[in-house]
């Protein structure tokens, strides 16, 4: 992975001077505290968004670690992402409660509403739909979560009207 660093993509955050800038001062400011690793990729994540293979391993290099420990903490974690996402995030939780109270459906619907599958963004970047587990929202199944809000008993009659919400 240390050759992409020799051919970074033209869209890459280590492209543009502003966004490095951001890159290399949370490398500088956390390369020796306890738990580099995640704090690093935490505040790359917070302050960019997604962590790209570049990124993963600009900061491999930087934290003098192996570009596997990085990836290995990146892919774990469902809240890190490789890919930009778009201004809004769709999450649907497929916890045993939400999947028995309809959840795939309600993805189903959204797909056909969006024109996009999981793990997508609308073309023009105002929602990326995801799947997640559990939220513990159990007995309000089933449940999305529209950026950091959760709604509960959602039926797909009613998504058209939240997702349109969404829509810049």
């Amino acid at each position: 992975m240390h050759d992409i660093l020799e051919n970074i993509p033209v869209n890459d955050p280590l492209c543009n001077p502003e966004q490095k800038a951001i890159i290399d001062r949370i490398l500088t400011e956390n390369q020796d505290r306890p738990g580099a690793t995640m704090v690093v990729l935490n505040e790359m994540q917070k302050q960019i968004g997604f962590i790209s293979e570049a990124m993963q391993a600009y900061a491999a290099k930087n934290l003098k670690v192996p570009v596997s420990s990085i990836h290995g903490v990146v892919s774990f974690y469902s809240f890190f992402t490789t890919t930009p996402r778009g201004r809004h995030v769709v999450k649907f939780c497929m916890g045993t409660a939400c999947y028995v109270g309809g959840t795939p459906q309600l993805i189903e619907k959204a797909k056909q509403l969006l024109g996009i599958d999981v793990g997508q963004t609308t073309k023009d970047g105002a929602i990326t739909m995801e799947v997640c587990r559990c939220v513990g929202a159990c007995s309000q199944a089933p449940v999305m979560v529209l950026d950091d809000e959760v709604s509960g008993r959602v039926r797909p009659n009613k998504l058209p009207q939240s997702l349109r919400a969404l829509q810049d």
